[in-house]
């Protein structure tokens, strides 16, 4: 767990530096002000523990690549009650495409693509039962995004996608469903 902390921080930090040139932002009232952010979902670390991380950088007024690393990733909204453990970390990327002339934010429309590695145990006749979650998956999203000044930004996001792994889809489902709420700080 300690090596995927450290793997996935080190990488989002890399590709920060690499990209901290440029300015740009995701709405006409702020533009020319910051082209990097880094973001959290806060809701499904209060609701499920789950840590969702993120940096976005700006390519232009209308669009960003974005790449994510979840740590205790879950199956859509999935909890774990009743002697359920996902032991599960994932990473993902996405471009997000950005519409409307917002003075304080925007839509935004993106494609995503994702790699979930990891098992999930739960109790199975006095002993327990793991799935492989080890899965690729592909879907789309949507989201708003308010920027209440020039470094912060939050709004919601939800996204659907499909996993190509057959232990997962005969387990939960082939249909995948993720939502939350980020956090963001702009640099």
């Amino acid at each position: 767990m300690k090596k995927s902390i450290f793997t996935l921080v080190f990488a989002l930090a890399f590709v920060g530096l690499g990209f901290s040139q440029a300015v740009l932002s995701s709405s006409d009232s702020y533009s020319g002000g910051y082209s990097n952010e880094i973001h959290a979902n806060f809701l499904t670390l209060i609701w499920f523990g789950s840590v969702e991380i993120g940096y976005e950088r700006y390519l232009s007024d209308d669009h960003s690549l974005e790449f994510k690393g979840f740590i205790n990733d879950r199956f859509g909204f999935n909890s774990e009650s009743d002697g359920k453990q996902y032991k599960t970390n994932s990473i993902q990327a996405s471009m997000n495409f950005y519409f409307g002339n917002g003075s304080s934010g925007r839509f935004f429309l993106f494609p995503l693509a994702k790699i979930r590695f990891g098992d999930f145990e739960e109790p199975s006749n006095g002993g327990r039962s793991t799935t492989d979650m080890t899965a690729f998956i592909l879907g789309a999203g949507a989201g708003y995004k308010w920027e209440l000044s020039k470094n912060f930004a939050f709004g919601p996001f939800l996204n659907i996608g499909r996993n190509f792994n057959d232990d997962v889809a005969d387990r939960f489902s082939a249909i995948e469903l993720n939502g939350g709420f980020n956090l963001g700080y702009r640099f």
